[in-house]
């Protein structure tokens, strides 16, 4: 009675000790994921909702280190993430210092440069006038200390008696009264100016799922937790001088530590990819020798590198705390849990299929005929079954699980399964490897082993696209080499 297109072909079904065993169907199984892609998507279809993800780190007074690193690539790679579900994405605030506009080049950040202008004046002076009319702010009075007179406060805001009236959960029980300043009141046109465009551009988008029905975005504070009581002064700031809809549906993404191990010094963020670089390249040549030290691989260590950062920031739930061991080189090999694993197996698939294209070309093999002609029933390795099952089948349900912002039950912290896309790919890599050396794909150019062979490289073409899928949320390239 099964039926649907999630659904797999049932064999049979067979009551045992353990429970109800469920047989499928294996070659309809592989023909279904594996066959004539569906048609095209309808046109006109509604965006899935808008989010202004906001990432405070990028405001910090001094150089980038390691523990800003984190919010900002988490926020990175759920913009991606939910662009592949079609919600329209802001990031905030833009970059304006080029030391950290070069860090985050050089880990492939996709973030908007600065476009300040009388805009963001105007939207400042309107700010003012609403603090000047807030019945929870009081004027400047001269007895706070000269160490607040440099900060060029504006004036002091009650932020307690905000929370205590509006019954607000969540919140610090810390938090008493905020001297506003310029700085802050900078930040709040920031995020104020995003959101405006944000629904400006988007009239016609859906709730995202998750929040409360007829907001039309959601904005999303991605902190670490050293910055979160700071983050949470200025998300009741904005309540109190823009008590509309949309500063409702504030919500705090916040990360856990990061702890570095063997510091000699304090450590920047670009410190810290030079080090990891410098371990990537010894590593590299290690292993390959002086081909490692070809010009034509700055760019695969360079890759590499980001990999490895990335999967050591992303992998573990952002809540946790996570621990960098600087002197630990084990980050650049090829060990099962990092990135750069991840990259060396989608390396080995391109290498596959641009070793079979010269065979081709060569007149050793012949081209690989369309999906509708293969012969699934070749595929009888355990191996196959698991690649198709484990990791075709569910790939764009963890896609869309790792994109979800569920509402929390109270409160303002949220949480969300960033960590799931680096996991899968990692389990996915090693699969594949465990297959890809135990199974000769490209065998002789026998024409009786031509079936099995097409239907292995159609389902290693697949393979490949949720490689590069996968990978392209956390905007890493593929790798033709390595």
């Amino acid at each position: 009675s099964l039926r649907g297109p999630g659904v797999l072909p049932v064999r049979g079904c067979q009551e045992t000790p353990a429970g109800l065993a469920v047989q499928l169907r294996r070659p309809e199984a592989f023909r279904r994921l594996l066959g004539p892609p569906p048609g095209p998507a309808p046109a006109g279809a509604q965006p899935a909702g808008w989010v202004l993800l906001h990432c405070p780190a990028l405001r910090g007074p001094s150089a980038l280190r390691p523990h800003h690193l984190r919010p900002l690539l988490l926020a990175d790679h759920l913009a991606q993430l939910l662009r592949t579900q079609g919600v329209g994405v802001c990031l905030v605030p833009a970059l304006t210092e080029e030391g950290t506009r070069k860090v985050l080049q050089q880990l492939h950040v996709d973030w908007p440069s600065s476009s300040a202008g009388s805009a963001l004046h105007d939207t400042i002076s309107a700010l003012k006038r609403a603090l000047g009319q807030s019945p929870c702010a009081t004027g400047w009075e001269q007895g706070l200390g000269t160490a607040t007179l440099l900060e060029d406060v504006i004036c002091k805001v009650h932020l307690k008696s905000f929370v205590e009236q509006q019954g607000l959960v969540g919140y610090d029980p810390n938090l008493d009264v905020l001297l506003v300043t310029e700085g802050k009141l900078q930040s709040l046109a920031e995020l104020q100016q995003a959101l405006l465009q944000g629904v400006v551009s988007n009239p016609a988008v859906l709730p995202t799922s998750g929040f409360p029905d007829g907001s039309c975005c959601s904005i999303v504070h991605v902190v670490n937790c050293e910055d979160e009581f700071q983050q949470q002064q200025l998300d009741l700031l904005w309540r109190i001088l823009d008590p509309g809809a949309h500063t409702a549906l504030q919500k705090h993404l916040v990360c856990g530590p990061v702890k570095v191990t063997n510091p000699s010094s304090p450590i920047g963020a670009d410190q810290y990819f030079q080090l990891r670089r410098h371990q990537m390249y010894e590593a590299s040549v290690m292993k390959y020798g002086e081909l490692a030290q070809d010009e034509a691989w700055t760019e695969v260590i360079d890759t590499l590198t980001a990999a490895a950062i990335r999967f050591e920031m992303l992998s573990t739930a952002h809540r946790s705390q996570i621990t960098l061991d600087l002197e630990d080189s084990s980050i650049s090999t090829k060990g099962t849990k990092s990135g750069a694993f991840v990259m060396y197996n989608c390396a080995r698939l391109a290498t596959l299929f641009d070793t079979y294209q010269r065979a081709v070309e060569q007149g050793t093999y012949p081209p690989l005929p369309p999906a509708s002609e293969l012969n699934f029933s070749c595929l009888r390795e355990e191996g196959e079954w698991l690649l198709l099952f484990n990791y075709l089948l569910p790939f764009p349900e963890v896609l869309q699980q790792a994109a979800q912002l569920p509402t929390p039950t109270k409160g303002i912290r949220i949480t969300a399964n960033t960590e799931a896309v680096c996991k899968f790919l990692i389990q996915l890599s090693m699969d594949f490897s465990s297959y890809y050396n135990r199974v000769h794909v490209l065998g002789e150019p026998f024409p009786h082993l031509f079936d099995q062979m097409f239907a292995r490289l159609r389902l290693l073409g697949a393979v490949r696209d949720v490689f590069h899928s996968a990978l392209a949320t956390l905007h890493l390239p593929p790798l033709s080499q390595i």
